[in-house]
């Protein structure tokens, strides 16, 4: 049997920023409202739209990111550095995120893209959809944190949990096409990288 940490309490963003892809880092919000819950029957039942209950934020985050079916999804999901923020329109709630690591994901293009900062789970759509890549993420200390190929995502994105207070850089190559960006995993930093282009 699972054992999930408690939820935490989410005055921590907008409602604006779970229905789709955030484009900005948004300001501090107001506290909770009564529409908000904390309590895990809440979250299991949003999370049960999409056969996830029970799971922790970790899990839900690689299983929502790697999930096949088509965007949007019957929920928002946000990835916070800390958090993921999960609502069904009706009521939202915070799930802890692991506190040594952090999530990025990576949507490269070659011709079209979105703004992003937090990655939406449920609504961001990248142009690779089902490609491969190799990706390497190195930090500035010359440490290769990632070095793998794989497959996007049905979304376009894929995802990586790397460690905290890391800045670096993110290489991706497809089909002959590379391209690099910097990042990092430092407070304030976006989950969600769109401006990784391909060129041949």
């Amino acid at each position: 049997m699972r054992i999930l940490r408690p939820l935490l309490p989410l005055g921590l963003a907008a409602a604006t920023v779970l229905a789709g892809c955030s484009t900005t880092d948004p300001a501090p919000t107001p506290a909770a409202t009564s529409t908000e819950s904390t309590d895990q029957a809440s979250a299991d039942a949003i999370l049960e739209r999409v056969g996830l209950a029970g799971a922790d934020g970790r899990t839900v985050v690689d299983e929502l990111d790697a999930s096949s079916q088509a965007r949007p999804l019957p929920l928002t999901a946000s990835v916070r550095e800390d958090v993921l923020l999960l609502g069904d329109g009706q009521q939202e709630v915070a799930m802890p995120l692991p506190e040594d690591e952090f999530y990025v994901s990576i949507a490269p293009f070659r011709e079209q893209t979105h703004e992003c900062f937090y990655h939406s789970l449920a609504t961001c759509q990248g142009e690779l959809a089902g490609e491969e890549v190799t990706v390497r993420i190195v930090a500035d200390d010359g440490t290769v944190v990632v070095d793998e190929t794989t497959t996007t995502y049905a979304n376009g994105f894929v995802g990586f949990w790397v460690p905290r207070d890391l800045v670096g850089t993110l290489e991706v190559e497809h089909d002959g096409a590379t391209g690099s960006v910097s990042f990092a995993t430092t407070e304030g930093s976006p989950t969600c990288i769109t401006t990784l282009q391909l060129e041949a």
